[in-house]
C-alpha cells in the first residue's frame, strides 16, 4: 500500500502493508529510534506519538490509519536544534533512569501543554497515567512537568492543536 504521511514536518512517501504497525514504520522504514516498543498491545505508553495532534499508541496502530496524517515523534519536538522546554526538564529533575518509557511519557505530556498551558497536579497526573515507568519515577516525571508549566515555557509543539 502506498502510505503518505507527514513525519516531523517533513512528508514521506512509503510502500508497506497496510496492517503494518505505524511504530515499525517509524522505527524500521524512517530510522527514528526514539520511539519504543514495549508491551505491543498499546498498554504501557512507550510507543505514544502524535497522529494530527493526539497522542496514539503507534504499536497497535495500523499505518492505514495514519495516511495522511500528521506524525509527531519525540525526534520531532525539538525546534531548530533546541531542546523542548519538557525534555530540558527531564534532563533537570534526573527523570531518566532506564530511560525506556521516556519518549512516551513526554510526548503525553506535550500533548497535555499543547491544550492546557496552566494544567494542575492533578491534570499532570491524569495525562500521564497511562504510561508506565518500570523505574518508578512517577514523581521526578510529574515535578519535571510542573517546572515546565511554572516557568510559563509551555508551548505547543510543530503547530498541533
Amino acid at each position: 500500500m502506498a502510505v503518505s504521511l507527514t513525519v516531523n514536518g517533513r512528508e514521506r512517501m512509503l510502500d508497506v502493508d497496510s496492517d503494518t504497525p505505524l511504530l515499525w514504520v517509524i522505527r524500521d522504514e524512517l530510522g527514528l529510534k526514539g520511539t519504543k516498543f514495549g508491551c505491543g498491545m498499546g498498554l504501557c505508553g512507550a510507543c505514544t506519538v502524535h497522529l494530527n495532534g493526539h497522542p496514539v499508541r503507534s504499536c497497535s496502530t495500523p499505518v492505514e490509519l495514519a495516511d495522511g496524517g500528521d506524525v509527531t515523534t519525540i525526534e520531532g519536538l525539538s525546534q531548530d536544534g533546541n531542546l523542548h522546554p519538557l525534555q530540558k526538564a527531564w534532563v533537570e529533575h534526573g527523570v531518566p533512569q532506564c530511560g525506556y518509557c521516556q519518549s512516551g511519557q513526554i510526548m503525553s505530556a506535550a500533548h497535555l501543554l499543547q491544550h492546557n498551558n496552566a494544567p494542575s497536579r492533578d491534570d499532570i497526573v491524569a495525562a500521564v497515567s497511562g504510561n508506565l515507568c518500570r523505574c518508578g519515577t512517577y514523581s521526578r516525571i510529574v515535578a519535571a512537568v510542573e517546572s515546565v508549566v511554572g516557568d510559563g515555557a509551555a508551548r505547543p509543539d510543530r503547530g498541533e492543536g
